[in-house]
């Protein structure tokens, strides 16, 4: 069971994950299917680095998770 300050740790990150507009978008892109990092930058005209760095804290934010495919991964709505 989580105590009170892990519960609130656990909404700040949330809260910081939504509130970004970036990640909002790779959200919102993710709700309509699970896709790649580089499509996402394609899509929301972003360079790959930004991407990739909006996923992590996403993932860090148990938000999203990360499907290895081969030599790609694929991301999608935990």
């Amino acid at each position: 069971m989580l105590t009170i300050v892990s519960r609130m740790d656990v909404m700040n990150r949330l809260g910081r994950a939504m509130a970004d507009p970036t990640r909002s978008r790779i959200l919102l892109t993710l709700l309509q299917q699970p896709t790649y990092p580089a499509e996402l930058a394609r899509d929301l005209e972003l360079t790959r680095s930004n991407v990739s760095n909006h996923l992590a804290c996403l993932r860090d934010c148990g938000i999203v998770v990360a499907v290895p495919e081969g030599r790609q991964t694929r991301y999608e709505i935990a």
